[in-house]
């Protein structure tokens, strides 16, 4: 009976949690399960990320330039956040915003979008097992694309686990360790490569890569 009424208990709990939880509490909880399940033992920082709620988002709409709002009409925003973009020849550090979209991510510089991305095309989201904030969205081959997008991000467990459940693409994230590939376009690739070091920087080495300390 002791143990009848003990599993009883639990139960009623239980459901008194769940139905105690609030839409804003599951949609959290949704989203720390997926990062849990993308970065948990793969990736430096992640444990102390855990306690760490993400946001609705970073920016609000009135951040973002009215023409960019006028060009993505029609498509209700979900996400937006400061980058760091890297060119993809030349390695050269720009600001920028990532937007994400129901059914699109935006790369924006300004009142300009450098480059749009149909989550339908999306191939892979890949980021380093250390605790550099680099992700690189890998793109299509063809004539839409100009290649990879590299993007470094403040809140990378944040920005990579919201792209990846709009996307609907979470079993294409990967967390790589030393190195990857990337496109540049063409038929070209370049490689990045990641090391550890007193100070974290991001540079063009001498043999041409892009290199992530």
């Amino acid at each position: 009976t002791s143990e009848m009424l003990q599993k009883i208990c639990i139960r009623n709990l239980v459901r008194k949690y769940c139905r105690g939880v609030t839409a804003e509490r599951k949609a959290q909880l949704q989203q720390k399960a997926v990062a849990s399940a993308v970065f948990r033992g793969k990736k430096e920082g992640y444990l102390q990320s855990v306690n760490q709620p993400f946001l609705d988002t970073r920016l609000k709409e009135n951040d973002i330039n009215p023409k960019v709002l006028q060009l993505i009409h029609g498509e209700k925003i979900k996400y937006v956040t400061p980058v760091t973009k890297y060119d993809r020849n030349g390695f050269k550090a720009r600001d920028r915003l990532l937007v994400l979209t129901q059914s699109s991510a935006y790369v924006v510089e300004m009142a300009k979008i450098k480059q749009k991305i149909d989550y339908a095309t999306l191939k892979g989201i890949s980021t380093s097992n250390l605790s550099d904030g680099i992700v690189v969205i890998h793109v299509p081959e063809d004539n839409k694309q100009k290649g990879d997008v590299i993007l470094q991000c403040e809140h990378i467990f944040e920005t990579v686990t919201k792209l990846c459940l709009l996307a609907n693409k979470q079993n294409l994230v990967k967390v790589v360790q030393g190195s990857l590939q990337f496109r540049i376009g063409a038929g070209k690739e370049g490689t990045m490569v990641f090391t550890v070091g007193q100070e974290p920087q991001v540079f063009k080495a001498k043999n041409g890569q892009l290199t992530v300390v």
